[in-house]
């Protein structure tokens, strides 16, 4: 369940993670010039050892903490003894076990915690310089990574998908068009995103999800001062119910969505 690919001097790696006989999700890491970006869930670990001990890895650039981004960087640590970076605000997250809710460790594996160190401003690999632009939303501790000379952007879990119907508790709509907002300042068309992989028209796409939240901010702002309540906006916008949100307890939602937009009101 796992194809490693090449697109523009970056390897690939695709995870279809499956849960009882069934597809629940795809998440990627990216290998470019001795850098690391996120490594995959604990539950992948087993295929993903054999690509570790094929290729040369210097140091490992964590977009975020999340357990399906850092699932396996406790093994690189204790068996490569490779530098694990990751924003500040994601340091104490990484040293937990396992700090996540129960269906999260069914769905993605249980992952120790392990020791990261600081990730900011520039970092350096073999031949190129990264720019750690802080952009978050998804998390607190999310960044993106970007080669200014090649324009090769890492998103992380900013873009996913253009039209997001659910979305976490702690995720912010507001925070997430800002760091879009940021991303989209920078020169880049292509992107390399944590649960899309490649998208090869990934500026473009990025602009997408920024006028759909855009558009949808405004309108669910009108309803809400016509009087509707936040179950009823999202009804009216998200009527379908998604399993993944009787499966998470209600972590995830649509109506996050709406409350976020509406949180400063």
């Amino acid at each position: 369940m796992m194809q490693v690919y090449e697109k523009e001097d970056v390897t690939c790696v695709k995870m279809d993670v499956v849960l009882g006989g069934e597809k629940t999700n795809i998440v990627y890491a990216f290998l470019v010039d001795g850098m690391l970006v996120d490594t995959g869930p604990p539950r992948m670990e087993s295929e993903l050892i054999p690509f570790y001990e094929a290729h040369s890895i210097d140091f490992v650039s964590l977009t975020h903490s999340h357990e399906d981004h850092s699932g396996t960087a406790p093994w690189l640590q204790r068996n490569f003894e490779v530098p694990i970076h990751v924003h500040p605000k994601g340091i104490g997250i990484c040293a937990q076990d396992s700090p996540y809710p129960e269906y999260r460790q069914m769905t993605w594996g249980k992952r120790e915690g392990f020791q990261a160190t600081l990730l900011d401003g520039t970092i350096q690999s073999r031949n190129r310089e990264w720019k750690v632009i802080y952009t978050p939303g998804h998390a607190d501790d999310h960044v993106a990574l970007f080669d200014e000379e090649n324009g090769t952007l890492f998103s992380g879990d900013l873009f996913v998908s253009p039209k997001p119907k659910v979305i976490m508790s702690s995720e912010s709509i507001p925070q997430t068009m800002d760091s879009i907002r940021t991303l989209l300042a920078y020169d880049f068309e292509s992107l390399f995103c944590g649960h899309a992989g490649y998208v090869e028209n990934g500026k473009e796409m990025l602009k997408q999800k920024l006028d759909h939240l855009e558009n949808l901010s405004e309108e669910v702002k009108h309803l809400h001062k016509e009087g509707l309540s936040v179950e009823e906006i999202r009804d009216n916008f998200y009527p379908k119910k998604y399993p993944i949100i009787s499966v998470s307890g209600g972590e995830w939602d649509s109506l996050h969505i709406v409350s976020s937009i509406l949180e400063n009101e």
